[in-house]
């Protein structure tokens, strides 16, 4: 008999081992690369459409000021702001006074926009472990929701204060929290009927179903709340600039048109919306890297 008849079986199932790792490390190989590769795909889709975003934006802007017969006095276009903050000999001047104030703003928008994600993903898990707190709770977010903020606002600042950190973190976070809410408790409901299930066989309670299954579950619906909650964030950051502290942009706005400074008004709120849609697409983008990652993207 040849010796590789008599092949020690120690010896084969060793080889096979082998041969069954190295297959695993392998697949494992083209999986990390396909999924490094679906994630530039994503982000560079992502930067695609904030690129489409911004040059349809700035065209239309061109067009309406152009088009509509406003006195160039008043109006200004894309290149007018332009050459108010990098090409005018004053340039560095205006931006100096520009971009402290927009940087405020940004300051008041993150604050809002950090409390109502909060309190709505709090507000969420509760209804979503207790009907009764959803009964009690959901008419009140609806009642704020139905009253114009700009009725109510002066109650807040009696009694928060004017001009404090607590106003406009107040006013932000009513202006996040219905929409952001909204979406997380439609994330939260959309669980896997049957991943419940199998946490409940295995002895899994309500919080453990929560924790394991519907959280992760819902990340898709809580990231669509985080970029519907940047314009508001910053909606909501200007109007209560405008109404409380008087600072940042909300606050220099009515200032500029009273004291006819049309180019700083035309410049702060193109600064402003440009941002926000820069951080919208930053969140998409996060987003994108996040469900790649996870395996949950389309």
């Amino acid at each position: 008999m040849s010796p590789r008849a008599t092949l020690d079986p120690v010896t084969a199932g060793g080889a096979t081992v082998q041969l069954a790792v190295a297959a695993d490390a392998a697949a494992q190989a083209r999986l990390r690369a396909e999924r490094r590769r679906a994630l530039r795909k994503t982000v560079l889709r992502s930067l695609g459409n904030a690129g489409i975003t911004i040059i349809v934006l700035l065209l239309l802007w061109q067009a309406v000021v152009s088009l509509t017969g406003i006195s160039p006095y008043i109006a200004k276009g894309p290149l007018d702001v332009w050459e108010f903050l990098f090409t005018s000999p004053n340039a560095e001047a205006n931006r100096a006074q520009l971009f402290p104030l927009v940087g405020q703003t940004l300051v008041d928008s993150s604050l809002g926009f950090v409390v109502g994600m909060i309190v709505a993903i709090v507000l969420a898990v509760a209804f979503s472990l207790s009907k009764a707190v959803e009964a009690g709770v959901m008419p009140l977010v609806l009642l704020l929701r139905t009253i114009p903020l700009v009725s109510i606002a002066p109650v807040i600042i009696l009694m928060t204060g004017r001009g404090t950190t607590a106003s406009v973190a107040v006013i932000g976070t009513i202006v996040v929290l219905f929409p952001a809410l909204a979406n997380v408790l439609f994330g939260l409901s959309r669980a896997s009927r049957q991943s419940l299930d199998v946490v409940h066989v295995f002895g899994g309670g309500r919080l453990t179903a929560l924790r394991k299954v519907n959280l992760p579950g819902a990340l898709p619906s809580i990231f669509a709340a985080a970029r519907v909650s940047v314009p508001g964030a910053v909606t909501g950051a200007l109007l209560a600039e405008w109404l409380s502290t008087g600072a940042g942009i909300g606050g220099s706005i009515l200032k500029f048109n009273a004291q006819a400074q049309f180019a700083q008004l035309w410049s702060s709120i193109a600064l402003i919306t440009l941002i926000t849609l820069l951080l919208y697409n930053l969140v998409q983008i996060v987003e994108n890297i996040v469900l790649t990652r996870m395996g949950m993207s389309r």
